[in-house]
């Protein structure tokens, strides 16, 4: 599928992301299961670009994570669209108990031949090796404390936080191996690496912030006008950009010396607005955009 906005080639490949894919190489005839996690307020634009090159035909679920923060009517047509190509998609809150039960019931339903097998031979059940990936910041470390039910991996809002693979033994006989967020080598489309960096998948430094917060915010005007004027008293993204941001800075008490407007803070706080969930009930990839 390709967006009709193309535009500037963003390059974007830290060496423990190559290196990650080599080692799951390495282990693949390990793995069971893979469980693929995309942000579901990004259900594209999250997912894994190469992500079959790397998984093949391993049984895969795909996991739809932080739906208590989506716009669960544009994400269910993403959900709909994936499960049209045979995928099988679970739309989860990681927080929740019942929604951690049903990945693993998943997981033991998509597993129940390779125990079956074993029992027919004399074997005891095996422990079920399951390889977790996405991209940063898609809560990869949230479900994986969440199936150990303790803190098994470092946990934080920023990409990037886990560096290396590992096995990590669960009380469900499964074996997870976590892994660091991928992204592709090269972010070819704005609106892709927009929706990433919008969403914290992309860190700071790789685009200019106020071209994320603007993005941010026209995706309010077209989409949810009523949280763009609840959260920033703007009506409409029409007027002249500084009028928008004085008006937001204004609001935030965004003001330097002299009265001047922060600007940088006022991108800062938009973003953050989105990373402390502040602002919710948004899906950014609109099925309709992609062919």
């Amino acid at each position: 599928m390709e967006n009709r906005q193309n535009s500037t080639n963003i390059n974007w490949y830290p060496g423990h992301m190559a290196k990650t894919k080599r080692l799951i190489k390495e282990n693949y005839n390990l793995i069971d299961v893979v469980y693929e996690l995309v942000d579901a307020r990004i259900p594209y634009s999250s997912k894994i670009k190469d992500i079959d090159e790397i998984i093949k035909n391993k049984k895969t679920i795909i996991i739809m994570t932080k739906y208590d923060l989506c716009d669960k009517e544009e994400t269910e047509k993403w959900k709909k669209y994936y499960e049209s190509l045979g995928k099988i998609v679970l739309c989860v809150d990681l927080n929740k108990k019942e929604d951690i039960k049903k990945i693993l019931d998943t997981t033991n339903l998509l597993t129940k031949d390779i125990q079956n097998n074993r029992i027919k031979k004399g074997l005891k059940t095996k422990e079920i090796r399951v390889l977790v990936i996405g991209v940063p910041n898609v809560g990869k470390s949230t479900l994986i404390n969440s199936i150990v039910s303790k803190k098994a991996v470092a946990i934080g809002n920023k990409p990037g936080i886990t560096k290396s693979l590992s096995w990590i033994k669960t009380a469900n006989n499964i074996l997870l191996l976590d892994t660091p967020g991928i992204l592709w080598p090269k972010l070819e489309n704005d609106e892709v690496s927009l929706n990433l960096a919008s969403m914290t998948a992309i860190k700071n430094e790789i685009l200019p912030i106020d071209k994320v917060a603007i993005h941010i915010l026209n995706k309010l005007d077209k989409y949810y006008n009523e949280i763009l004027q609840k959260r920033y008293d703007i009506g409409t993204m029409d007027m002249d950009i500084v009028e928008v941001y004085d008006k937001i800075g204004r609001k935030i008490g965004a003001i330097v010396k002299g009265g001047q407007i922060d600007y940088d803070r006022v991108s800062n706080a938009i973003i953050n607005d989105i990373k402390n969930e502040y602002v919710k009930g948004v899906t950014f990839d609109r099925r309709e955009l992609w062919n």
